[in-house]
């Protein structure tokens, strides 16, 4: 009867302990599978934020090189219409140049030989005449005539002084190019001294001044 009993007793102690063995291998199977699911699911989130910011990226330079980018007023050449470190919206899709436009382009100079968008030089300035239009300057009367009809410039605010013994200046614009002037005569590098310039280096129209707040608006154009 004692060694029965005795039997009974191991078998019961014997199976109690497969079971605690059995609970604590399926407890560090747990443990396994809960650290691999954290590592798995952080490495995710690395992947999906990565994912979301070359996203954005991307986004954003679609947007800059073919819809509106934002650019800087370097100079005084556009005063009293813009002044220097205004902020600009330009304006780039399907955009083609008019008269009266004030325009940002990449001007044709050395400094912007071997550039890319990021580092060239751009310009504002305004369209005074596009390709096949005559171009007369007068400096004895402070006039501009483009195609014999004298422009209506309520934007100007002094008298052209004219550059040396020049009184006159006249250029007919050819096809596919701009003549532009910036709105500040008497301190602007334009087409009187580059020339007119190819409209595909015009980046787009000057369409709002966001900065400073206190001249927040649409630019003035004169079409």
């Amino acid at each position: 009867m004692d060694d029965s009993n005795n039997q009974e007793l191991e078998a019961q102690a014997a199976e109690a302990e497969d079971k605690a063995d059995g609970a604590s291998a399926e407890g560090e199977n747990t443990e396994e599978s809960t650290d691999g699911k954290k590592k798995k699911s952080l490495g995710r989130e690395i992947f999906e934020w990565a994912e979301a910011i070359v996203l954005a990226v991307v986004v954003a330079m679609f947007i800059r090189s073919f819809i509106f980018t934002v650019v800087r007023v370097d100079g005084p050449s556009m005063n009293y219409t813009l002044a220097h470190n205004d902020r600009l919206i330009v304006w780039r899709l399907g955009y083609e140049p008019q008269q009266g436009d004030v325009i940002i382009f990449a001007p044709d100079i050395q400094s912007n030989a071997n550039t890319n968008m990021f580092n060239r030089i751009y310009w504002v300035k305004r369209v005074i005449a596009t390709g096949g239009q005559h171009v007369e300057i007068d400096y004895s009367t402070n006039s501009v005539y483009v195609d014999g009809e004298k422009l209506d410039e309520p934007y100007l605010h002094e008298a052209m002084i004219p550059p040396g013994n020049v009184t006159y200046y006249s250029v007919d614009v050819p096809e596919g190019q701009l003549f532009l002037m910036g709105d500040n005569r008497n301190n602007s590098s334009d087409s009187r001294a580059i020339g007119p310039v190819d409209v595909d280096r015009v980046v787009g129209k000057a369409v709002l001044r966001f900065w400073p707040l206190n001249t927040f608006g649409p630019v003035t154009h004169n079409n």
